[in-house]
């Protein structure tokens, strides 16, 4: 049992995100989209990177070790360097890389493309270290968990591989697409479902401690936090489940505006941030689910807001990117790219990393 117990406390470790790092999507296993990266006050564009053909970026990046990793709709993995935004290297999926988002863990970058394949790939030079091949296609994010990567695939599976071989340690069949990133705390990984069903699953041995049955098909992946898991549904609701009484908590419905959310959360400390396509940011309180601000931009918000200090930061359909503070839902800042955003941002000091649907990526810092 002692054994068992340090396992898992190294391997949190390992997955631990330092504050000069964005490693993976949302920036932290739990998913929580926080990070404590001091951001500048005033903002401008450092560089731009562009994909070429028309191709979009969906992919949220990820940074670590001063480089920069998305995927591309025109089937690509590329580094870039962070302050220079030049290219370090390209490695081709073949397919096209959806709303997967690249993990950075030890040498390795994990991503999963449309074909249905998940791939690992060496940060030093781009050269491919394995493949696993899923039977459809994988639009969720890879989460490193010690000495494995879990990631779901839409043929309704949520799969551990080896961080290493890419061999299949367990796989957990569900009754519907895994679309959502698992997020992982305190030994278990967590499934928000396509299904309407949100799960605990053992990391170890890929056995089920609970599900809930949310009566919600789910789009957003989970934001856990304090015993607690938060994500929106497409029945128009935010939902928060309790770990302790493995039931749902409390639900959020906008009093007028009945739209689906596919953003997923960022939770900190009492507040839980999120975008929704009524064009609305919204902000609730963790405990309660009772509303304490909204914050309109011109067209839906799939995005994910990552937030740091009092800041969120996010992009919207409506082609502009935000800067929001949490605290009073006013608006800070705003940058129009001419091209809807639906990735997320990735948050390291000093700088903001986000990718438009007309292929460009943009790196935001001090004015």
């Amino acid at each position: 049992m002692r054994m068992v117990k340090f396992a898992l406390l190294l391997a949190a470790a390992a997955t631990a995100a330092l504050p000069q790092d964005w490693p993976q999507f949302r920036g932290n296993a739990r998913l929580t989209g926080v990070t404590t990266a001091p951001i500048p006050d005033q903002l401008k564009v450092l560089w731009t990177w562009e994909v070429g053909g028309g191709d979009p970026i969906e992919s949220s990046a990820a940074i670590a070790g001063g480089v920069v990793y998305v995927g591309t709709g025109a089937g690509e993995l590329v580094a870039l360097g962070l302050n220079t935004g030049k290219l370090k290297w390209r490695y081709k999926t073949e397919q096209p890389i959806g709303e997967s988002s690249p993990a950075v863990a030890g040498n390795l970058v994990y991503v999963g493309d449309l074909g249905g394949t998940v791939h690992a790939v060496n940060t030093a030079d781009g050269k491919a270290a394995w493949t696993h091949k899923t039977f459809s296609e994988v639009k969720s994010s890879p989460v490193v968990f010690g000495d494995r990567v879990l990631i779901g695939s839409y043929d309704q599976s949520l799969y551990a591989l080896n961080v290493k071989t890419g061999r299949e340690v367990w796989t957990f069949k569900t009754n519907g697409p895994v679309h959502c990133t698992p997020g992982v705390m305190n030994g278990f990984t967590y499934v928000s479902g396509c299904d309407e069903n949100f799960r605990a699953i053992r990391v170890t041995d890929g056995n089920e401690s609970f599900h809930v049955n949310t009566e919600s098909y789910i789009g957003a992946s989970p934001a856990l936090a304090d015993q607690m898991a938060f994500f929106g549904t497409y029945d128009n609701q935010i939902v928060a489940v309790d770990f302790t009484a493995k039931k749902v908590a409390w639900r959020y419905e906008h009093a007028q505006r009945k739209f689906p959310f596919y953003s997923s959360a960022a939770v900190v400390g009492d507040k839980l941030v999120v975008g929704g396509r009524d064009k609305m940011l919204h902000c609730l309180n963790t405990k309660t689910g009772k509303p304490v601000w909204t914050f309109m931009t011109k067209a839906r918000i799939d995005s994910s807001p990552a937030v740091s200090g009092a800041r969120a930061y996010f992009g919207s359909n409506d082609g502009r990117f935000y800067v929001v503070d949490i605290n009073t839902g006013k608006p800070v800042w705003e940058f129009e790219t001419g091209a809807p955003i639906s990735a997320s941002p990735a948050l390291v000091p000093g700088k903001i990393i986000v990718g438009t649907q007309d292929g460009k990526l943009y790196c935001f810092g001090a004015k």
